[in-house]
């Protein structure tokens, strides 16, 4: 029996998965509890998995972490879905993010489906504040823009396009405040926040506030 967690928001999709198990296992505290993740998830560990027996139990609850974070593991889980789906153990298929195909595949054949989709947040259009602080080099100013603009709505991302737009602006334009080899450097820093936060770094919210703080006249 396949239970599916998935959808767009995967904090509120990791969220009902573990409650799921918490619930599980309060019901039952001696079954065996087996949860596979990243090179875990292999056609082995899955059967085994399936036919795992608690102490008192001849069950075993079973959670498959994102298999499809590595392409292998979830073709493994795809190849393996009638297996899966007939087992007598309940298993947890946490799945954020999936490509449609992949999607109707696993609703196919799961019991239960959650999906937990982010809400789309609202652009709040061009903000002059925000760029206004930048290009007058007003830290403290610009912090609270970020923070403001974040609450209001605004994606991370939205804000760094406007900050990097504003940068290219006083490259072109001259600054004042800035200079154009400050401009310049400016937009370099600005880039380097972005590839940063992919590579694993802060994420780029947090990234813009450090930033915002570390500007000083």
């Amino acid at each position: 029996m396949i239970y599916l967690f998935h959808g767009t928001d995967t904090g509120k999709a990791r969220a009902k998965a573990f409650a799921w198990i918490a619930a599980a296992r309060a019901k039952a505290p001696d079954a065996a509890y087996i949860r596979l993740q990243g090179s875990q998830i292999t056609e082995e560990a899955l059967r085994n998995a399936i036919s795992a027996q608690g102490l008192f139990f001849a069950k075993s609850l079973i959670l498959i972490d994102d298999p499809f974070a590595d392409e292998e593991s979830g073709e493994t889980v795809l190849e393996l879905l009638p297996t899966l789906a007939g087992s007598g153990n309940p298993v947890g298929i946490l799945a954020p993010k999936l490509l449609a195909a992949q999607a109707k595949k696993l609703e196919a054949a799961a019991s239960k489906v959650f999906k937990e989709d982010a809400v789309p947040k609202k652009a709040q259009g061009f903000n002059s504040a925000l760029v206004n602080a930048l290009g007058s080099k007003d830290g403290a100013g610009l912090w609270k823009e970020i923070v403001s603009a974040e609450r209001n709505g605004d994606v991370p991302e939205a804000l760094h396009g406007l900050l990097h737009w504003k940068a290219r602006d006083m490259m072109q334009k001259g600054s004042a405040v800035w200079g154009k080899d400050g401009a310049r450097a400016l937009s370099l820093q600005l880039i380097e926040l972005v590839s940063s936060a992919r590579g694993g770094g802060l994420p780029l919210g947090t990234a813009l506030e450090h930033f915002a703080l570390s500007l000083k006249k």
